[in-house]
């Protein structure tokens, strides 16, 4: 069974966070939400407080197939500013594992150089910071073991691309 990683940090979009944890476990895939910051407790970008399954270090990264980031502006900069967060995608993408990224969060896959040559999409007005990639103007792109979605309103088909990769596209639909 696959088991993914969902990064959370305060200032973070809940809906694109919240609705792909929801999808992934409806399909019976395990999904661990990890808070950057020590605590459990996280405040989201519209002051939704909720608790998350774990912290960065409690996590146990190597039991991971996959590893998300949700966006929200505040969110994906504490999410690009934490070293445990940078040093996790690089060796995700670097050894085939699944990286997906939604919203403003693509454009942390472009400054750490993850998506030089593969087709990508982020929110718009982000695309100038997909370093390397050919940007898609459509909700959801993989390329590879990467995969890129547009915002909030594309989350559930973010949820549903990361359920037909990880287990068949049957569930998804």
């Amino acid at each position: 069974m696959s088991r993914l990683g969902i990064f959370i940090a305060d200032g973070c979009e809940e809906v694109e966070a919240l609705t792909v944890v929801d999808i992934v476990r409806r399909a019976k895939l395990e999904i661990d939400m990890i808070y950057i910051n020590g605590t459990k407790q996280v405040t989201s970008a519209r002051n939704v407080t909720f608790m998350t399954d774990t912290t960065k270090e409690e996590a146990d990264f190597s039991a991971y197939d996959g590893i998300i980031l949700p966006g929200g502006m505040l969110g994906m900069v504490h999410l690009g500013e934490d070293a445990t967060v940078n040093q996790v995608i690089r060796a995700f993408a670097k050894e085939g594992k699944l990286v997906a990224a939604i919203c403003a969060a693509p454009s942390a896959l472009g400054i750490l150089g993850i998506l030089e040559g593969k087709n990508a999409t982020c929110y718009p007005g982000f695309e100038d910071q997909l370093k390397g990639a050919k940007f898609k103007a459509v909700p959801v792109v993989t390329d590879g073991n990467i995969t890129t979605s547009r915002g909030m309103g594309t989350s559930i088909l973010l949820g549903l691309e990361l359920v037909k990769l990880l287990k068949d596209e049957e569930t998804s639909k």
